[in-house]
């Protein structure tokens, strides 16, 4: 079982029992299948993205606090020893660089998004902000049905709760890093 995966499934399930949620709660709370749920809680099914985000807003928890380990006070990352979860055959690829950490209140991704592809992103919770700044590529991002053009070495901020969709207009893959502020 991959170690991310199971972490998944360690949280999930710990999560829900601390909140003392039954399986047919979660899954009303987070329109995510009981079958679904269950199979993620034992590390037979790697979730999606749009799962672990729906997840994550529907019993109210940063994305990362589903697929965070312990850690030591300095922590260096290696991006290679980083497991990404997958959406649209591996196309769009989310690489957990910091994950959540309450007295922080925030979490840190890297991102990857190939030529022609595009992520919805659900909804956060009210108050989250996302900050992303573009590494390589040019990434369209729609809020509102405005739309945003970030060129490497620029950034934009706004408020998540809100859809917001990622896209690669561009002839070269993107790579972005994304924080998520917790208020």
């Amino acid at each position: 079982m991959d170690n991310i995966q199971k972490n998944i499934g360690v949280n999930l399930k710990n999560l829900r029992k601390a909140r003392g949620l039954s399986l047919d709660t979660t899954a009303n709370l987070t329109h995510v299948s009981k079958a679904m749920l269950g199979q993620i809680e034992r590390g037979e099914s790697n979730p999606t993205v749009t799962t672990l985000w729906k997840i994550a807003t529907g019993l109210q928890v940063s994305f990362s606090s589903l697929i965070q380990e312990q850690q030591s006070p300095i922590h260096v990352v290696n991006r290679h020893d980083i497991s990404p979860i997958m959406e649209y055959s591996g196309k769009y690829r989310v690489y957990p660089v910091f994950p959540f950490d309450p007295r922080k209140k925030f979490e840190i991704f890297t991102v990857e998004i190939e030529t022609g592809y595009e992520h919805l992103s659900e909804k956060h919770n009210e108050g989250v902000e996302e900050y992303v700044t573009v590494i390589t590529g040019t990434l369209q991002l729609e809020i509102n049905d405005q739309q945003y053009t970030i060129q490497p070495g620029n950034s934009i901020r706004f408020s998540a709760n809100k859809a917001h969709t990622y896209r690669n207009i561009g002839e070269d893959m993107i790579i972005y890093q994304t924080v998520l502020y917790y208020p």
